[in-house]
């Protein structure tokens, strides 16, 4: 029989504090992959009740730890490939991690090697023996507390690990392994709101923090998109989701559906999440001649990760031929059923340029589209 619940299973505003750090990863577009290590009794638990139903699809590996911390992430480091560039470590029980935290960790790591984060010591530190006479008073200018993450190339912190194997060296972080190896390590500012959660009194105060969140937190956002396109030969003409006839087709690394490419960077652009380059790049073969639906359905996914929905979109194509007005009512109900809205709800208007510009010249289509998002359980 188990004992007591683990630290990083304990609900914050309902939901595990491991949720919680884990879903800051999933949303950073600075995070490609999830190594998560856990106790081996918990494996199948957090599968099937953390990672999957909280969507955390950046997760792909569930292992099972070591006797130490050390041990754990050493298992965790052996599942990583070499076309990793920057690692990063973090505690499972540090749910207030920022996403430009991560950001400026993996940047800083890519300058200087190694990082980790933390804050300047606020009180003065005294250094004091067994008995607890004070030896010293350390100049705390120079003193600072470490948090994670901590961040490292790929080959630093695995030859840090490697050596300290060989010494069979414990240390009390993972940058402690790369400063013993003669390797200098950057410290960048991080919050003193990225708690680790240990006591009592840090959940008090985690439910605190999360509370002040949502009362800062924006219920309703509006984002603008624009995409264009030019019209060559020997490609389909997909708007909205619909095949239209017509002897040219729009050029594109996929359906080069100009109208969805609004739509989606529309979306984007209220979540402050990027446009559709950064998620899906014309560099990466998956998304070759890839249906912009199946991109749209997953925009609407990242939204619902940050907690938001599509309330409704407005939207405007602008090309000179073909006329598209018959087929506005069958991009509607794609569009509506790819974000999970009425119909009533998407608003498509096609206008031409009388001959101006390189869409009244047939040279190519243009869409312009804005999107409405609400806080889901406040529309």
């Amino acid at each position: 029989m188990r004992g007591r619940l683990s630290k990083q299973y304990l609900s914050v505003d309902g939901k595990p504090i491991l949720a919680h750090t884990l879903n800051v990863f999933q949303l950073s577009p600075d995070i490609d992959e999830i190594v998560l290590v856990t106790p081996d009794a918990d494996v199948q638990m957090v599968r099937q009740m953390i990672v999957e139903p909280y969507r955390i699809s950046k997760v792909h590996h569930v292992l099972a730890g070591g006797e130490q911390r050390q041990d754990s992430v050493r298992n965790g480091l052996a599942v990583i490939g070499n076309d990793v560039e920057i690692v990063l470590i973090h505690d499972a029980v540090r749910p207030f991690v920022s996403t430009d935290l991560i950001h400026l960790a993996v940047r800083e790591a890519r300058k200087h090697g190694a990082v980790t984060v933390g804050t300047p010591v606020k009180d003065t530190v005294k250094r004091v023996d067994q008995n607890g006479w004070v030896l010293e008073t350390p100049d705390r200018q120079v003193l600072w507390l470490t948090q994670t993450p901590q961040a490292f190339k790929r080959s630093v912190i695995q030859e840090a690990y490697r050596m300290a194997d060989e010494d069979r060296f414990y240390g009390t972080d993972d940058a402690s392994l790369v400063e013993r190896m003669g390797f200098r390590l950057k410290m960048i500012a991080a919050s003193d709101e990225n708690i680790k959660i240990t006591t009592p009194e840090d959940l008090l105060m985690a439910e605190f923090l999360i509370k002040r969140q949502k009362k800062g937190e924006c219920l309703v956002k509006i984002g603008f998109g624009y995409d264009s396109h030019r019209l060559v030969e020997g490609r389909r003409l997909v708007l909205g989701g619909i095949e239209i006839p017509h002897d040219r087709g729009l050029s594109g690394h996929s359906d080069a559906d100009v109208l969805i490419h609004a739509i989606c960077d529309a979306i984007l652009g209220a979540l402050a999440a990027g446009d559709i380059g950064r998620h899906f790049p014309d560099t990466d073969a998956v998304y070759k001649d890839i249906s912009s639906l199946k991109l749209l359905e997953r925009v609407r996914i990242i939204g619902e990760q940050r907690g938001y929905g599509v309330h409704n979109i407005d939207t405007t194509v602008v090309l000179e031929k073909p006329k598209i007005s018959e087929y506005i009512r069958a991009m509607s109900l794609k569009l509506a059923e790819a974000l999970k809205i009425p119909e009533e709800n998407v608003s498509i208007k096609a206008k031409t340029d009388e001959g101006m510009g390189f869409a009244g010249r047939q040279e190519g289509v243009a869409a312009y589209a804005v999107a409405t998002i609400i806080k889901k359980g406040d529309a």
